[in-house]
């Protein structure tokens, strides 16, 4: 089931009257109840930026308006609702070559927020995995913390103090 496909002729010819795909709205393949009647239904999403407690910003970078959410946040809920469901919202841990930590205390000024703390179930970073599913707001911070990039952990720490998460 798709909305819609982007890619190379290959793909094209690949869809071309192929029983096995089946176009429909968006307003069904993106319901997360339509998509939470799949068992062990699996999302992956990317996203630019996340929050101590788990807020994704995947709309924005650096505070200004660049992408639609899509349906990341349907997805991510639909995968809640799944039998067996999970979903991860995957970044790289830096940006601006390693300056910046896409892990932050809070999301940068002017970020919007795509999917919300109680939605996210898993962020990944190549540092490792953070369950959030369940989690408290200390459990939460010390968790995103540990896939920080290192050099950013310290600091990520005693902000997280500061705002009382730890």
């Amino acid at each position: 089931m798709a909305t819609f496909a982007l890619g190379t002729q290959a793909l094209y010819d690949f869809l071309h009257e192929n029983p096995a795909v089946e176009f429909l709205p968006v307003d069904h393949v993106n319901d997360p109840r339509v998509i939470g009647e799949e068992e062990c239904f699996v999302s992956i999403n990317a996203t630019a930026e996340v929050d101590l407690v788990g807020q994704c910003a995947s709309e924005t970078v650096a505070g200004r308006y660049w992408s639609s959410s899509g349906g990341q946040a349907d997805f991510a809920r639909g995968s809640m609702y799944s039998p067996k469901g999970t979903a991860f919202v995957v970044l790289p841990s830096t940006a601006a070559d390693g300056t910046i930590s896409r892990i932050r205390v809070s999301l940068t000024p002017g970020s919007m927020v795509t999917t919300l703390k109680n939605t996210v179930d898993h962020v990944v970073t190549e540092f490792g995995i953070a369950a959030m599913r369940g989690r408290s707001i200390s459990q939460r911070a010390e968790a995103l913390i540990a896939i920080a990039h290192p050099q950013f952990r310290d600091q990520l720490t005693a902000e997280a103090m500061q705002m009382g998460y730890l």
